[in-house]
Order: C-alpha cells, then structure tokens, then sequence
C-alpha cells in the first residue's frame, strides 16, 4: 500500500510510524486509518523490529479527528460510534496490547483521540513544547479513543473530570507530574532523546517486556490472589527463555546481556 498520510521507517530493529499531515496537525481523516493498519501489520510482521515509535510531522503530534471531514447538513444526525467502531477503538486496543514495546514520541500538540492515542502507548515521551488536550467537550463531545478509560487510571477521577470537562491545555511538565508523561526533553534533544529510548527497548528482552506489559494491564482488574497466580505464570514463560538464560549468563560474565527477544 502507497502511504499518502502517515510515514513509516525501519533503522535497525526500531520503526517508526508517523503522521504526516502536518499541514492540517496532522488530523486523521478517514484515508489514514487503513494506513495505520498497514503499518502496524508490517512491523508486526518484521521479526527484526523490537520497539515502534509513534510521532508526528511537523510541528504537532496529532490534533484528533479531521473535522474537515465531518460535513453536517441542516437537521442530519451523525453516527460517530460507527467511526469509533470501524476505526478509532481497534487502533486503541491493538496498541494497548502491542507485542513489542511501544513509545508515544509526543513532539507537539496532542488533542482529542490523537492525545488518546498517545495514551494507548507503553511509554510516552513529550517536548517541553507540547501539550496534551481533551478538547472533547468544546465541540459538545465526550472524550474517545479509550481516554474515559486511560485517564482515570493515570490521573485519577477528579483530574480526570476536570481535564475532559474544562479542556484545557495540560502542558508537557504537569502531563510529566500527573504521571502521563514518563519524561519531558527539551525540543532541540527531543528526537535523539527519542532514539536513545527507542534503542534500549528494542535491545531489551522483548517476551519478558510483553508479558510484564500483559500482567501490569491485567492487574487493575485481579484481586491479588489472581495477580499473583499471573506472575507464577508469566515468571514461568519468562523463565523458560534464552533470553534469561543470556541475561544470567551476561551477569556472571560481567558484560551485557544480547537478547534476542525469545
């Protein structure tokens, strides 16, 4: 598939998945979403690839929904579910559960479903000139795209009512004290920063990473009693890859681990 609004690039074992819209902040019209599809598909394919990165073109990381696109006439009623069907809710939930790590590299602005995106990723990481914003409710909307389940869990109930309903601006350093942002990095640093980030993960141990990613999800919804039979399980799994045995080894040798992601 020819890629018209997103931009996808493999260095080594990292790809990186771009909106690349930037004349519009890069909004996502309806065009973009079998792109990501495609994309997704291929990095899931490449056996090589052991962290995405998800970023922006331009000067913003996603300003939400092309509402360029959502055309009103007199006295019709638009079915936004059946977008949120189609579209939005399998992106959110294919990146929620990724199988290799994921990072959110927040450049910019990040409003609407397209800070709700960032959100769905493992680990976000923002410029000291970006914001996120659920600007929802100034178009008489509700927040989407999994943020009325992300930010109550990240931020707690409160913050998270009144992000939705005053929807303000929450810059880059209070997303980074909320706990949204895993670090803020100045904008001139901010993509080597990036790659830096990107280029550990991607050497790390991949299947241990997916399933402490998998029982960390889960344990919101277990009681202790269930969360501990996850980890005897996934210790197991864990426990029964090259990648632990290269790790002991690593560490009785003195030296760094090369894991493979099995």
């Amino acid at each position: 598939m020819k890629y018209e609004n997103i931009r996808l690039e493999v260095a080594g074992s990292v790809a990186t998945l771009a909106l690349a819209r930037p004349d519009r902040l890069n909004a996502i019209n309806a065009a973009t979403h079998p792109e990501l599809r495609d994309a997704l598909d291929k990095v899931e394919g490449d056996k090589n690839v052991r962290c995405l990165v998800l970023t922006g073109e331009g000067r913003a990381f996603c300003s939400g929904q092309d509402l360029g696109e959502r055309v009103i006439a007199d006295g019709a009623k638009l079915d936004l579910g059946a977008s949120l069907d189609a579209n939005y809710n399998p992106l959110v939930r294919r990146l929620a559960s990724f199988h290799i790590p994921t990072i959110a590299a927040v450049n910019g602005p990040a409003a609407g479903a397209g800070a709700n995106i960032a959100l769905a990723c493992d680990i976000i990481l923002m410029a000291r000139s970006a914001y996120l914003q659920q600007a929802f409710a100034r178009i008489g909307l509700v927040p989407d795209a999994g943020g009325t389940w992300f930010l109550p869990r990240l931020v707690g109930l409160k913050r998270a009512l009144a992000m939705s309903l005053f929807a303000d601006r929450i810059p880059a350093e209070d997303c980074e004290r909320m706990g949204i942002a895993w670090k803020v990095l100045d904008d001139d640093i901010f993509a080597s920063e990036v790659a830096k980030h990107a280029a550990i993960l991607a050497a790390g141990p991949t299947l241990a990473y997916q399933l402490a990613k998998r029982a960390l999800i889960a344990s919101g919804e277990n009681d202790l009693a269930t969360q501990l039979d996850l980890e005897r399980d996934s210790q197991r799994e864990a426990g029964r890859s090259k990648d632990f045995i290269e790790g002991v080894m690593a560490f009785r040798e003195k030296r760094l681990p090369r894991f493979k992601g099995e």
